[in-house]
């Protein structure tokens, strides 16, 4: 009698066993299924990162060479470095490649806007593949998206007028061809044409020498511009 009545607990609690070990493969995977669905967010995160970061930096080449050719040029050159004259849409170019090397595409197209910071470029990717079939419904055709930001301040800020030039710099005009001044009426003659002056600006407390003539390309456009990511759009 008492082995009747075991084997017939035992044969009550066998589906009670059933049941908890599926609940727990399911449990199972379904945090497998939120776990890949992680992953994907946060690869799409850093594609959306790569993007706008790729911008920025394509746009704060820009700002460079534009100022080194309007000093060279001996033109205005200040909103060079404050940042304000770059080609935000040939910027916007370099975000697609980025975003679909970690393998996201841009929704839309990057955009740039100007407030407070020089600009910032705001990109949203997708991620290319769908977080796939799981026991989560709906998961076959979801896609990750992600939206970074990022923006380019100046370093610089051009050097206050009428300072003392550097210790053992002239301050007036180059010499004529024997040695003596130049006329301040113009170059004299056989002397080089027109002579464009230095520029001198401030950046990060250090002064910065840009000359005319190929020497402003030592400068390079991480001393004259700040990149990096920024919360918020």
């Amino acid at each position: 009698m008492t082995g009747a009545r075991a084997a017939d607990d035992r044969g009550q609690a066998f589906p009670i066993y059933i049941t908890a070990v599926a609940a727990l493969l399911f449990l199972a995977l379904a945090f497998f299924a939120v776990g890949r669905a992680g992953a994907t967010k946060n690869g799409t995160q850093t594609a959306a990162d790569a993007a706008a970061l790729a911008a920025a930096q394509a746009y704060r080449d820009q700002l460079r060479t534009g100022l080194l050719t309007a000093v060279g040029a001996g033109g205005p050159w200040t909103d060079w470095l404050v940042g304000r004259l770059g080609d935000a849409a040939a910027a916007c170019d370099e975000a697609g490649p980025y975003a679909e090397a970690n393998g996201a595409d841009v929704q839309g197209r990057c955009s740039a806007s100007w407030g407070p910071l020089p600009v910032s470029f705001i990109v949203t990717v997708r991620s290319a593949e769908a977080v796939g079939k799981s026991v989560v419904p709906g998961t076959e055709d979801r896609h990750a998206t992600a939206t970074a930001r990022a923006v380019v301040e100046p370093r610089c800020t051009a050097k206050p007028p009428g300072e003392k030039p550097p210790e053992g710099e002239p301050s007036g005009p180059p010499p004529g061809p024997s040695g003596s001044p130049q006329p301040s009426g113009g170059p004299g003659p056989g002397s080089p044409a027109e002579h464009k002056p230095a520029v001198e600006v401030v950046c990060d407390g250090e002064t910065v020498r840009i000359e005319p003539g190929g020497h402003g390309t030592l400068v390079r456009a991480t001393t004259l511009f700040t990149v990096r990511l920024a919360d918020g759009e």
